[in-house]
This record gives structure tokens, C-alpha cells and sequence, in this order.
């Protein structure tokens, strides 16, 4: 580098080529993204290629964002109304679940959607965003459902859905890097809030099973209404005496895992596990709660379990 160049590098103002600006953030993670490449690359990439064309971005531009990038799995979308970004994150997963009934169940493509309101940074050469904004709307994707949307409590607040759509109170979590509690609610079809809400012991009880790779069974049954009422949650893990469910496996740790409930929905908190936690393939960073579902596979060391209606 020249003296002149680097002179004129060093005088440039410190914001040179950003600007900030107030942005709906939509960030999306396409859920079990490993599973599907080791089931078939050229397929499940082709996939992927047919839904950001057909639908992410006839969506995203049709209610007047922009798609910033892809990078894989994931991807990144800015609006200038908080209404607009939500009402493309459920009009995305409506079309995935169109996309998805022309599919083998092993090869459905399920996406996380968070939806976060906050300020970013715009790099005004390749119209780029970062900050804190950019990965808090990430961390929230984080959260939802495989073919899901989560928003932030700022989202909800400037919000009004369809007739059709609800938000369903998640409470209050500590995210990754993030110093405060983050209020989160899902967005939800009103028919499938009805259907959670149905009283029936059936439906307040999971139950949890599986095996290790060694082909050993294991399996637990879950009352969600105990769980309701356990302050702290339930935890599991191998020692007896210290936790609610029992695994008992050498990779499990002691107190592997806490189960709770945010409204309707359950998540599972790593604490810290030696071996760790996965859901569906994704690993469950401590401290971070990750939703779970029917359908849903949860990994702890060797041991994984399918959880299902009991």
C-alpha cells in the first residue's frame, strides 16, 4: 500500500459508507440443513434453490422488503414496516407448506422465521446490514418451530395480524451475547392455538423415547401440567437424585437438561452438558431455550429420543 493511500484510508471519517437506519429484520434458518444434505446434496440443494426463487423472493418483494443475502441455509431479509415483515414471514410459510405437500417427508424443507424490529447498520457499497438489530432477529429464528415465525416483543407491539393469525406469549429469554431478557411471541394460526388449548389428558402428556447407538432403549413419559406447575422446570439428566427425569447413560451429565413451558410451548435449556444437546440435528447452545414439538428428535450424548404424543 502507498503513503498516499494509506493516508487517505486513515482520514476517512470513522462512518464512512454506513448509514443507520430503523429496519424490520426477517432472518430465517432452514431447520435439520445437515440431515438433508447427507440424505441427497444435488437434491436437497435444488430444492433450496427453487424456494428462494419461487418463493422467498416473490414474497419478500411483493410486500416491499428486500432480500440482503443468503449464505446456505439461512436468510436475510429488511423491511421498513414491522406489519409487511411479518405478514411475508407467514405468507413464506404458507407457500413452503404448499412447496413441501409435493415432497417425501424426509426431504420437506422446514424454516425458522424471527422477525425483530431495532436499528441497523447499512453498508452502502453492497447495501449489506449488521448489528445488533441483524443478530438479535437471529438469535430469535433461533427459537420458533421448524416452520414457524417468532417475533420480538417491539414486532408485536407495532403489529396487527390477520384475523386468521395470533400471537401466543413465549415469556421472557436470555439470548446468546445478549445482556438483556428478550420478550418472544409466536405467530400462530388461530385453528392450531384452538386445537393446543383442547382440554385432554392425551394432549398433556409427551412421552420421549429412543436409543443409543448401541441400539439400548430408553424412554420417559412428560405430564405437562407438572411441568406447569415446577417452578424451575424439570431437569434431566443421569443422577437420580438430582433430576426429575432420569437418562441413564455415561454421556448424559448429571443435570444435562431443563425442560419448561412458555405458554404452549416446550423448550429444552442445555446446562452446560459435556456431551450436548441437539433438536433435530441443530446443537442447543447453553442457556438458550429451544423449542420443542411433536415430531421433534432430541439428542443428549448417545442417546436420542423422538418425541410423540402419549
Amino acid at each position: 500500500m502507498t503513503r498516499e493511500r494509506a493516508s487517505e484510508i486513515e482520514s476517512r471519517p470513522l462512518d464512512w459508507g454506513m448509514q443507520r437506519r430503523l429496519a424490520a429484520i426477517v432472518h430465517a434458518d432452514l431447520a435439520g440443513f445437515t440431515r438433508l444434505m447427507e440424505g441427497g446434496e444435488s437434491r436437497t440443494f435444488r430444492h433450496l434453490k427453487t424456494a428462494q426463487i419461487d418463493i422467498w423472493r416473490p414474497a419478500i418483494v411483493s410486500g416491499g422488503g428486500r432480500l440482503v443475502g443468503t449464505a446456505g441455509d439461512a436468510m436475510l431479509a429488511e423491511f421498513s414496516s414491522a406489519v409487511a415483515a411479518v405478514s411475508a414471514a407467514i405468507d413464506i410459510q404458507e407457500r413452503m407448506a404448499l412447496f413441501n405437500e409435493a415432497l417425501d417427508d424426509t426431504q420437506r424443507m422446514l424454516f425458522r422465521i424471527g422477525v425483530h424490529l431495532g436499528e441497523v447498520i447499512v453498508d452502502q457499497e453492497d447495501q449489506n446490514i449488521f448489528g445488533d438489530g441483524v443478530n438479535l432477529a437471529a438469535r430469535i429464528q433461533g427459537l420458533a418451530e421448524p416452520g414457524g415465525v417468532v417475533v420480538s416483543r417491539a414486532v408485536r407491539d407495532m403489529t396487527e395480524l390477520r384475523i386468521d393469525y395470533a400471537f401466543v406469549d413465549a415469556g421472557e429469554h436470555r439470548l446468546k451475547n445478549v445482556s438483556r431478557p428478550v420478550h418472544l411471541f409466536h405467530v400462530r394460526h388461530a385453528a392450531r392455538i384452538s386445537a393446543t388449548r383442547t382440554p385432554s389428558t392425551a394432549r398433556r402428556t409427551v412421552r420421549f423415547e429412543g436409543a443409543d447407538s448401541a441400539r439400548v432403549a430408553y424412554a420417559f413419559d412428560l405430564s405437562l401440567d407438572r411441568l406447569a406447575s415446577a417452578a424451575g422446570g424439570m431437569v434431566i439428566g443421569r443422577a437420580e437424585g438430582q433430576c426429575e427425569l432420569v437418562v441413564s447413560h455415561a454421556t448424559v451429565s448429571r443435570r444435562h437438561a431443563r425442560l419448561t413451558l412458555a405458554g404452549d410451548v416446550l423448550q429444552i435449556e442445555d446446562l452446560g452438558s459435556t456431551n450436548g444437546t441437539s433438536v433435530d440435528g441443530k446443537p442447543a447452545s447453553p442457556g438458550t431455550c429451544t423449542p420443542l414439538q411433536v415430531g421433534s428428535r432430541l439428542r443428549m450424548g448417545d442417546v436420542e429420543l423422538s418425541i410423540r404424543q402419549a
